[in-house]
């Protein structure tokens, strides 16, 4: 048995070739997070995959935001599955169960960590040395403590509390177990590119509740602190091993996630926060490999896949919280005329009856509605005589010509530059067809015999610097003596570079950085405070250690409001 787990930041990842991705992986289990995607915007295409069996949970609170999924091999389809972490959303009867002690959170706090789609329980059954087991699986996507919202702090801490009391709850009742997702802390400082304080580095309170959910000890486990409760219940110590540290204990640079916006990924400059969770019998016993797979691209996370020596026994009937089940993807999903009025009852037309539809209608609209035979008949009886059409239509037209003829005319440069008056009056000898070359220009200068737009035999004093000057071709007829005073046309249809420059200004040019002698990157300051919305100039190159020569140096440099 082979399980997978990867944020895929955005379930567009599988837009194309879903099918080809889940092949890819070679896996009984795939589990993904940050689907990105609500309950009415999932296809079909997404939702059902041939060959496999998929459970999702959405965000209820904000769309595009958050969700999990799971996909499973229609040979290892689970026996039960369930949305959530605290049994608030089960809708059948068939569900996985064993919630734990809950009464440390209040209701509104159990809604409300259920709330954005953030797990999906599968239970499968499998084929071990003592016989069919249990094996639990928890697709998680824990939140990110965002550090300009304390609250969000705290829901993470929760949401913490909750998914060690629902995993510890499933282990007690003899189900072996699998927590695996993105945690969004990393653990040890082995995890990180670049930890800001080593000395300091296992205060962080998400590192604390890792310690306790994995291996606490006697020396971390102080009851005074908001975990000590925690560590007291699974003393003396935690009750899951991290799998990926159990086979490669002391390997670092093992990144699961690098930042998109600085290039990170380039240096390898990034954090492991994508974890494979088990309780220890099965790492020891069943698991026979872990290992993540930073060469898989298209998110800013990577996969992370555990091995197992065992064989799953799949389930004769999909779960109900199976996507195969929902309405929308089996034909019985109902008109939404049903919900508002009875489709046994036909409406009575006869004149006496005042029934009618649900709403505001008109007696037209009603014949319109329900017969519109009736309705095409009475428009053929009323159809106006043919002078009474014309008369409709010549209005028509003519509020037509209105409406087109009150639209601005001209160009853009309108708008910015004053209307040019011609200096010398139009030669009758010039062509002046309005399919001609010379059609929609104004004269302003005299005519030479150069054609270029750009040309610069045209006196300064007539024509401006920032006007296209178009000059006539036709001149065969002309004598040398009319060319010399012909006036020459301006181009009204063209702009010249030089006014736009003044008009827009484009980004200033990018110094160079100064370790490495190359063009910086403009970048845009989008946290709030006081230089939101400032520009600056920062080296080119990809985000990674101090000690590497090809990362970013240190060069940064604010552009000048006026620039």
């Amino acid at each position: 048995m082979k399980i997978v787990t990867w944020n895929i930041n955005g379930i567009r990842t599988f837009k194309t070739g879903i099918k080809k991705i889940l092949d890819s992986f070679d896996a009984d289990i795939i589990c993904v997070q940050e689907t990105k995607v609500t309950r009415d915007l999932l296809d079909e295409n997404t939702a059902i995959v041939d060959g496999y069996n998929s459970y999702f949970s959405f965000s209820r609170g904000r769309g595009g935001y958050s969700g999990v999924a799971t996909y499973c091999k229609d040979s290892a389809t689970p026996f039960l599955a369930e949305e959530g972490l605290t049994g608030l959303l089960i809708t059948h009867e068939e569900a996985v169960g064993c919630y734990g002690d809950q009464l440390e959170f209040s209701s509104e706090e159990l809604l409300a960590l259920d709330n954005e789609g953030r797990a999906v329980i599968t239970q499968h059954h499998f084929t071990g040395a003592d016989g069919p087991q249990k094996l639990t699986v928890i697709n998680v996507y824990c939140p990110r403590a965002d550090p300009d919202k304390p609250e969000r702090k705290q829901y993470k801490l929760q949401f913490y509390k909750l998914l060690q009391s629902r995993a510890e709850a499933i282990l007690r009742s003899g189900s072996h177990l699998i927590v695996l997702g993105d945690v969004n802390t990393s653990h040890r400082p082995i995890d990180h590119c670049d930890p800001d304080d080593v000395d300091n580095f296992e205060d962080n309170p998400g590192r604390k509740w890792l310690d306790h959910f994995l291996s606490a000890t006697s020396e971390n486990c102080d009851t005074e602190d908001e975990f000590g409760d925690i560590s007291q219940k699974s003393a003396p110590g935690g009750k899951f091993v991290d799998s990926f540290r159990h086979f490669h204990p002391k390997r670092s640079d093992a990144f699961t996630c690098w930042s998109t916006m600085t290039g990170a990924r380039q240096t390898n400059y990034g954090t492991r926060i994508d974890y494979i969770f088990s309780n220890r019998f099965l790492v020891e016993n069943v698991f026979s490999g872990v290992d993540i797979m930073p060469e898989v691209e298209g998110s800013d996370h990577c996969p992370v896949w555990a091995q197992l020596s065992c064989t799953l026994l799949p389930s004769t009937k999909f779960p109900p919280l199976c996507t195969r089940h929902m309405p929308e993807f089996t034909g019985r999903q109902q008109k939404l005329s049903r919900f508002f009025i009875k489709v046994s009852e036909k409406p009575n037309l006869s004149k006496g009856s005042k029934q009618s539809l649900p709403g505001s209608q008109e007696p037209g609209e009603i014949i319109e509605n329900l017969n519109p035979l009736v309705q095409a008949n009475n428009m053929i009886k009323k159809r106006p005589a043919d002078k009474e059409a014309e008369t409709n239509a010549h209005k028509a037209k003519k509020s037509k010509l209105t409406k087109t003829e009150s639209k601005p005319k001209g160009n853009i440069l309108a708008f910015f530059k004053p209307k040019q008056t011609p200096l010398y009056p139009p030669s009758p000898e010039l062509n002046t067809d309005p399919g001609s070359e010379t059609s929609g220009c104004l004269t302003n200068a005299k005519l030479t015999d150069d054609t270029d737009c750009n040309s610069t035999q045209t006196k300064s004093s007539d024509v401006p610097t920032d006007t296209c000057v178009s000059m006539v071709t036709k001149t065969k007829n002309l004598d040398k003596k009319d060319k010399e005073t012909a006036p020459v046309e301006i181009c009204s249809k063209g702009s010249c570079s030089s006014f736009w420059k003044e008009v827009l200004h484009g980004p200033p040019q990018p110094p160079l950085c100064k370790s490495h002698n190359e063009p910086c990157v403009l970048r845009t300051v989008k946290k709030a405070g006081p230089n939101l919305g400032r520009q600056f100039f920062v080296c080119a190159r990809p985000q990674g250690h101090a000690s590497n020569p090809q990362a970013r140096c240190n060069f940064f440099a604010w552009v000048d409001k006026g620039k």
